[in-house]
């Protein structure tokens, strides 16, 4: 099997990549040109020692660029096809709705439509977003109504459509995964998640005094990372192409996610958190709660990790690469796959 995956320099790339390794894949991966490296999430596949190292193969394209997908496709002529780049965090799409538009929405449709022009038996999944329920009352299913509240939920949402419309005019295999919030020590940094555990991690070590947020009541679903990509790969084993939830099915505040935080280093958060209105979005979106019960029923995927336990994982692989240096992101999240 051989799968092509864009954003794998992300969180969800690189434990996609980890994950279809061990399946026996030889996994390809799509990575903007820089002049900064951006692979640190996936530099201990790539080391001479690793068992894996030739059967990682990265290609430089951007989702932008139609013709090079095409041409990539030709190639590498892969039997898996995982979505995964994209602009994805919803602030910063207020400041750059266009270019979100460009690579989160019509990125999907060059994709669709470079599997339909080359004819490749390819399996597509698409990753789709709670954040498209927006303000729609929780919990939310593969049915409910779709009220994207930023330019990042939009253009998801658009993605969404064109994966459903090209499998159903073209009889293409693709999927969208509805994944609700999913974090890990791999996390960005300007991540709500990962900003405290590090906080927390910085404040413990007395490198840190202070962290400013915005909104604490927001409610949100947040899962572990490497149990969501498991989901991704179980949604294209499928005889039938289906859309699914991908969620806990918890609803925990950005306020309780401080208190698991904080707490498991047994500090008070409310003395060094913040406030600042710069934090918060121009549209909220109040509370995103998700309902998995047709990925349990048809995929036999369920939840392992809660918030609770993920919040300390986190934390405790924070202080890890605080307190090491030569520690690499990749390595502190206790050795999930073993």
């Amino acid at each position: 099997m051989r799968a092509l995956i864009t954003g794998i320099t992300g969180q969800d790339g690189s434990y996609l990549a980890e994950f279809l390794l061990r399946k026996g894949y030889e996994v390809h991966g799509l990575i903007r040109r820089s002049s900064n490296f951006n692979t640190q999430r996936i530099d201990h596949l790539l080391t001479s020692n690793n068992v894996y190292q030739n059967k990682v193969h990265l290609h430089f394209a951007d989702l932008t660029d139609g013709s090079r997908i095409v041409s990539l496709l030709l190639k590498i002529l892969p039997s898996e096809v995982y979505n995964l780049g994209a602009q994805s965090h919803v602030k910063v799409s207020f400041d750059e709705p266009e270019y979100t538009g460009l690579t989160t929405g019509l990125g999907v449709t060059r994709i669709l439509e470079a599997i339909r022009i080359t004819q490749i038996p390819a399996k597509f999944y698409q990753a789709s977003s709670s954040e498209m329920f927006g303000s729609v009352v929780p919990p939310q299913t593969e049915t409910t109504y779709m009220h994207p509240r930023s330019p990042y939920a939009i253009s998801k949402l658009y993605g969404y459509w064109m994966t459903k419309n090209y499998r159903e005019a073209y009889n293409l295999f693709a999927v969208n995964g509805i994944l609700f919030n999913h974090e890990s020590p791999r996390r960005g940094e300007t991540f709500v998640t990962r900003k405290i555990t590090k906080a927390a991690a910085n404040i413990y070590l007395g490198q840190q005094k202070k962290l400013v947020l915005g909104n604490l009541e927001a409610t949100r679903d947040w899962g572990f990372a490497p149990e969501y990509v498991e989901a991704m790969w179980l949604m294209l084993q499928q005889e039938t192409p289906r859309d699914f939830v991908i969620a806990t099915g918890i609803g925990t505040t950005v306020r309780e996610f401080l208190d698991y935080s904080f707490g498991c280093l047994n500090l008070n958060w409310e003395n060094y958190i913040m406030y600042d209105s710069k934090y918060e979005r121009p549209t909220e979106v109040n509370s995103l709660i998700g309902d998995a019960e047709l990925a349990k029923k048809f995929l036999s995927w369920k939840p392992r990790i809660m918030v609770k336990e993920l919040a300390s994982l986190m934390v405790n692989a924070d202080i890890k690469l605080l307190q090491n240096k030569d520690l690499k992101i990749s390595d502190a999240n206790l050795n999930y796959w073993n």
